[in-house]
């Protein structure tokens, strides 16, 4: 890859998508059950979660190769990562460029590789790439009550049994995510990210989170992704989906759709505003049933968003995802 494809700016990334029935990250040690943080009733999307639906999408939909996934042998079961490691004889700095230039979850995210047996050659080592995009874990942007579900499973329990067992699911019945994120220009060049990958990367957020349809994922929507690129090395303003306020008609347990929220954006377009000197664009991508508060007292949708952004000397362009 040239140099001059690489990621040369900073850039803040805040995406928000929800949820309605359904579970959009479980526990797997507490029964699956949806993440909750238990002192103040917000649900909690780990980073790991957000990355898998990207990876996942770019492999299925955009045939691209990612390092991360899973491989299903010729006997049925599941390669290890360890079989992986060893079939891709990594033994040399050429072997090492040799994935980043192949795998583009390598390139984002990077990765720790412990290089076991015949690997190591007489050395004996690690791998550890610091990805260039980092996620915080997703929060919703109100509190959520899960519901328990109950039913029957198709299988008997045992071979006299005539019917299911007895099941139990617990779903939420509305949750509003925020994800943040940054792309780090210095880490890009360590692992050879390129302004390409990014693309894919916004493609992976909206689109992956749109096609992932499972049980417990069904009818997740991306409601709004923000990418604000900067044009000074080593800054960025900082938490902008803390300058977020969800404005409810109702107590925030009892939402159940976007169409009884607003999101207060006042203080985000200020930040942007204060710090525009700073910024060479902001890509956007806007869900159409989403109602916005801006400042100068403005209510409305994508239009009035990218004209409220505008008045205040932004350059914004709109993302073709």
């Amino acid at each position: 890859m040239g140099e001059e494809n690489l990621v040369k700016n900073r850039s803040e990334i805040v995406f928000l998508y929800d949820i309605k029935d359904a579970n959009p990250n479980g526990d797997p040690m507490d029964e699956n059950k949806p993440r909750i943080d238990e002192e103040t009733g917000i649900n909690i999307v780990t980073d790991v979660r957000l990355k898998r639906t990207i990876r996942d999408y770019l492999h299925n939909f955009r045939e691209q190769d990612v390092f991360i996934i899973e491989e299903i042998k010729s006997d049925g079961t599941q390669k290890t990562r360890e079989e992986r490691i060893r079939e891709l004889k990594i033994k040399t700095k050429e072997d090492e460029k040799r994935l980043l230039d192949k795998y583009v979850d390598l390139r984002l995210f990077g990765a720790t590789i412990a290089l076991t047996g015949e690997e190591k050659g007489a050395r004996g080592r690690s791998i550890t790439w610091i990805g260039p995009v980092q996620f915080r874990f997703g929060r919703s942007l109100h509190k959520v009550e899960p519901k328990t579900i109950k039913g029957t499973s198709v299988m008997p329990s045992r071979e006299e049994a005539t019917r299911g067992t007895f099941i139990e699911t617990q779903i939420l019945p509305y949750s509003l995510i925020c994800f943040y994120g940054i792309v780090n220009e210095n880490a890009a060049k360590t692992t050879g990210l390129t302004e390409a990958d990014v693309n894919l990367l916004l493609d992976g957020l909206w689109n992956g989170t749109k096609n992932l349809i499972t049980r417990s994922k069904i009818g997740q929507v991306p409601r709004l992704l923000l990418n604000v690129v900067y044009k000074e090395n080593n800054f960025h303003i900082g938490s902008l989906d803390r300058k977020i306020e969800p404005k409810a008609t109702r107590r925030d347990e009892e939402i159940r759709d976007i169409s009884e929220i607003k999101l207060n954006l006042v203080k985000l377009i200020n930040a942007l505003e204060s710090h525009r000197d700073k910024i060479e664009r902001v890509e956007l991508k806007v869900d159409d049933d989403v109602v916005f508060l801006l400042p100068d007292n403005k209510e409305g949708g994508k239009t009035e968003l990218l004209e409220s952004l505008r008045e205040k000397g932004i350059l914004v362009q709109e993302l073709s995802l």
